[in-house]
């Protein structure tokens, strides 16, 4: 019997042992193979399903901190897989009943040949800071029972490039202008189904006004005063380090860490 790694997922939860491991398991005929040949699968744990002994359900986001890189990146991959999987049974033209193409990640028609392939939904987020020693976090209005501070994001619209969106977004958000952007680095983020692309600028002009509906409160924080910030392991995390320490934030890192 040929045993596959696997991500077994209930809903942004995932299976693992006692010391945050995958599980090797038989594979199904529903299952979604995610790597080379049949060793990595892909699943989800049905709601009548009881957790296996030994095993336990872990919230992705905690895994982000205690598994590297390249680890957390296939998780992603699967979870955004399973969601697209999910979402696409049915043909989004004619409204058929959809089959899995034996080749590739597609979910295929077979009544007019439509051909449903897995999306990514890109979003910019932007480290902003003023002067030497100043950095713009702000609290998101949807996070109410949270004293976390964050970073400026926000969707790609069409026809915008990605320069254009750091703007319009932080614009939009804060009221502020912005000088010299550059990129800096991206992340798959899934939940559910998101590029991270991340960006430094410099503070140009504006006062703070806020988007009520998506801001609560935003401010210019002091390298050495900063309130609480996203967790290590996620790309804001490494962006604030990065305009305050100095660290990089690149793919072939382990910046994240």
């Amino acid at each position: 019997m040929t045993l596959s790694l696997a991500y077994i997922f209930k809903q942004q939860q995932l299976l693992v042992d006692e010391h945050y491991q995958l599980p090797q398991v038989e594979s199904v005929a529903s299952d979604l193979y995610i790597g080379t040949g049949d060793q990595v699968i892909a699943r989800d744990l049905l709601d009548e399903e009881p957790i296996p002994e030994g095993l336990q359900l872990i919230p992705i986001r905690q895994l982000l901190q205690l598994w590297n890189i390249k680890q957390f990146e296939q998780a992603s991959r699967a979870i955004q897989l399973l969601e697209w999987r999910r979402n696409h049974k049915f043909c989004s033209h004619c409204g058929q009943k959809t089959e899995v193409h034996t080749r590739e990640y597609a979910m295929v028609c077979p009544a007019c040949g439509y051909h449903q392939y897995p999306r990514v939904n890109p979003c910019v987020i932007t480290v902003i800071t003023r002067g030497q020693d100043e950095v713009l976090l702000a609290k998101s209005a949807r996070n109410k029972n949270s004293e976390m501070y964050g970073l400026i994001a926000g969707f790609i619209e069409v026809g915008e490039t990605l320069e254009d969106a750091v703007r319009r977004e932080t614009l939009e958000e804060v009221g502020l202008k912005l000088k010299n952007i550059q990129y800096l680095a991206s992340q798959p983020w899934p939940f559910p189904s998101n590029l991270m692309i991340a960006f430094k600028a410099e503070y140009a002009s504006g006062d703070i006004e806020l988007q009520v509906d998506e801001i609560s409160e935003a401010a210019f924080f002091k390298f050495d005063q900063l309130p609480e910030i996203p967790f290590k392991g996620s790309i804001a995390h490494a962006m604030i380090m990065h305009v305050i320490q100095g660290t990089v934030v690149a793919d072939d890192t382990q910046a994240w860490l």
